[in-house]
């Protein structure tokens, strides 16, 4: 008889199975994200600052897989011969550090004071607040404990301060976990989250842009909340009024302003669902694509190019990779460099040649809004410096 028919004699111990497990979904994703930052690197964890910035660009595939996947941006940017250059001193960073333990200092009594005064002022004094520990292995081990320390701090009532929780907060298809600076529990249930900022606020008010930068970065840290806080029955409130904790004038005592940033959240969480899922951009690369900064130039940027872009300006301040994307921007003759402004005016004209022969009446349909346009802006110009020109 042939080995095919050939079956087990009774009582022999059954064939093992030989068929591999079946990856889910989420596990060949991760294997392939690993994949694509390179053998034995680590991944660079995606925080608030970033995801911020992340959805104020949602259009940029690279940087959503670059992130998504873990890249060291600031690594690969040297690699390829743009490195970034914007980043907080560590001059910067140890003052940061220093003002965030005054502030933190017994217990945590003058941020819970500040708590109180600007959000909570009918609440009874902060004199015995609770600190959970939550000392976890992994981020989310971190996360899970967050979670229920959150939960147990509701049940007891009373103040809680939570010294730099972790949270997480499902980004185009892959977990981002999120260190805020403090959440607050009041005695009534509600959460409060706080930012803790070196810049100072001088009589009261503090540079627009770096509250701007600090609410965007706060509204990340609310949706991730609401996220725990909607896994409980009842969901406890999250407020959307963030405590802004800085050094006062210019001395380093500090003071608070509550900030409204519902504006924000709503914008980031608007932002963060209309993002490209990782999955779908991971599964259009080239077989082999691979992000690792020890690889050979060429074939880095290769591997970079084979990502679709969505430069502008405003990246300059946001993206490490910002100075190769814009030398790729002008090297294309592209429009997005000179801003989405621009851009959004342009409609189908891509390229500032193109945006050029338009206004000079050598291409383009005089019956676009953007064409007529164009070649309006053209004849006054001309129309200006011939009258310039005349004695």
């Amino acid at each position: 008889m042939s080995e095919f028919h050939r079956s087990a004699s009774p009582g022999s111990p059954p064939e093992p199975n030989r068929t591999p497990p079946r990856q889910t979904r989420g596990t060949a994703l991760r294997q392939q994200l690993a994949e694509l930052r390179g053998p034995d690197v680590p991944a660079k964890a995606l925080d608030a600052r970033a995801l911020a910035a992340l959805a104020a660009n949602p259009g940029c595939r690279r940087r959503a897989i670059l992130d998504g996947a873990g890249v060291d941006k600031t690594a690969l940017a040297s690699a390829l011969g743009s490195p970034a250059a914007f980043g907080q001193s560590q001059f910067a960073l140890t003052r940061g550090n220093a003002f965030e333990a005054k502030v933190k200092a017994d217990g945590g009594a003058e941020l819970l004071r500040l708590v109180r005064r600007h959000l909570d002022p009918g609440a009874e004094p902060a004199e015995r607040a609770a600190v959970p520990d939550l000392s976890a292995t992994g981020p989310e081990g971190r996360t899970a404990r967050t979670a229920l320390a959150l939960r147990e701090a509701v049940e007891a009532g009373g103040w809680s301060l939570f010294d730099h929780p972790m949270l997480a907060l499902e980004v185009a298809g892959s977990p981002a976990f999120l260190e805020p600076d403090a959440v607050v529990v009041h005695p009534d249930g509600s959460w409060t989250v706080v930012e803790i900022k070196s810049f100072p606020m001088v009589d009261g008010s503090a540079d627009p842009a770096k509250v701007g930068a600090a609410a965007r970065q706060a509204a990340v840290y609310v949706l991730a909340l609401e996220k725990v806080a909607a896994r409980l029955d009842p969901a406890p409130r999250v407020r959307h009024d963030v405590l802004l904790v800085c050094p006062k004038d210019f001395s380093n005592l500090p003071t608070a302003s509550a900030v409204d940033v519902r504006k924000q959240r709503a914008v980031t969480a608007r932002q963060l669902d209309r993002l490209t899922r990782i999955q779908d951009i991971a599964d259009t690369l080239p077989e082999g694509t691979c992000f690792a900064p020890d690889l050979p130039a060429e074939q880095l940027t290769a591997a970079v190019e084979a990502v679709p872009a969505t430069y502008a300006p405003e990246c300059l301040s946001a993206c490490e990779l910002a100075f190769h994307c814009r030398q790729r921007s002008q090297a294309a003759d592209e429009v997005t460099a000179l801003g989405r402004a621009v851009r959004a005016e342009l409609g189908g004209l891509t390229t500032v040649e193109d945006v050029l022969s338009a206004a000079r009446g050598e291409s383009g349909d005089p019956d676009d809004p953007a064409v007529a346009a164009l070649r309006r802006a053209a004849a006054l110009r001309a129309e200006a410096l011939q009258g310039a020109t005349c004695p």
